[in-house]
């Protein structure tokens, strides 16, 4: 087994441990550590194939900004806490599951067509020309993301801005006061108790005097 092996075997295992613990974790805050390591993970393929550029976009946007933007609106929001497993639509948890399966079985089903060969891009090695010039990696992922992939480029940034202003609106508590739980009032109704009975103690007449 090649080092190359071995790396893609240990990334491979590493994003899919992250990924799960993204979907099972129920503290949006390690969800969002998990996110991470996914990230990660995915960077470290990216430097197999030799697209350095992109790997260290991985890293630095992606697993950088974006995952420490998340944890600030989750802690902005206060929505740290584990969720409630009650399903308010009932029907919503086994539509996702079989949507689920759904999409697990066209993967594979895609996987296995005479397309799917991993074959080398038609556009060309990543070591051959572009128009006469010898170009870096830095200078061809360039070239072809403002001139080709302008449009998908342009919208991919419109659909960060619009999940991240939807993650906001759903976290939101509706202009509504988050409720206490159980705990956290039982304590305060004690600590209210103590300072009333110690007032009464201190006051000489008494409250109702």
């Amino acid at each position: 087994m090649t080092v190359e092996t071995a790396l893609f075997f240990i990334g491979a295992a590493l994003a899919l441990g992250g990924a799960l613990g993204v979907v099972l974790a129920r503290n949006p805050v390690h969800s969002a550590l998990l996110l991470v390591v996914t990230l990660v993970a995915v960077a470290l393929f990216f430097l197999l194939l030799d697209a350095q550029l992109v790997a260290a976009v991985q890293v630095i946007v992606y697993a950088g900004a974006i995952v420490v933007l998340f944890l600030f609106v989750i802690m902005l929001l206060g929505v740290d806490r584990e969720e409630s497993l009650h399903d308010p639509v009932p029907f919503q948890r086994p539509a996702a599951l079989a949507l689920g399966a759904v999409l697990l079985v066209e993967i594979f089903v895609l996987a296995g067509r005479t397309w799917a060969t991993g074959a080398s891009s038609t556009r060309g090695s990543i070591d051959g020309q572009v128009g006469g010039e010898d170009l870096g990696n830095v200078e061809r992922v360039a070239r072809v993301l403002f001139t080709d992939f302008l449009w998908a480029f342009e919208l991919t940034a419109a659909l960060l801005v619009i999940a991240v202003v939807g993650a906001v609106v759903l976290a939101r508590r509706s202009g509504q006061q988050a409720e206490l739980d159980a705990a956290d009032q039982e304590i305060g109704r004690q600590i209210a108790e103590a300072e009333l009975e110690e007032y009464e103690a201190e006051s000489p007449t008494g409250v109702g005097s």
